[in-house]
């Protein structure tokens, strides 16, 4: 059974394209540890069923995060998001 993560936070690169946008995503575990993951980890991730990802809209509504394709490859998004993954940008830069 999948566990679920909280995305809290990623670190971005200064590419254009959407799927290489976003390095790394991270987060704080139940214990209080932080993790973090690059996009390529989080994606074989969510593929293989270890993890289901989220981020929290304000109120604590989870809005899913799932793994998109474009012409150039895979990458990370949430559904709410079109071809880009702004609600993922707009999250702090992970520590």
């Amino acid at each position: 059974m999948a566990q679920y993560l909280h995305i809290r936070c990623v670190v971005r690169t200064d590419q254009a394209s959407a799927h290489e946008r976003i390095h790394s995503v991270g987060g704080i575990r139940p214990d209080g540890g932080r993790w973090k993951l690059t996009q390529d980890k989080a994606i074989s991730c969510i593929q293989d069923g270890t993890y289901v990802f989220y981020i929290e809209k304000p109120g604590g509504r989870r809005v899913d995060v799932i793994v998109a394709t474009s012409p150039h490859g895979n990458y990370l998004k949430t559904v709410a998001d079109r071809e880009q993954p702004d609600k993922l940008l707009s999250l702090p830069t992970c520590p």
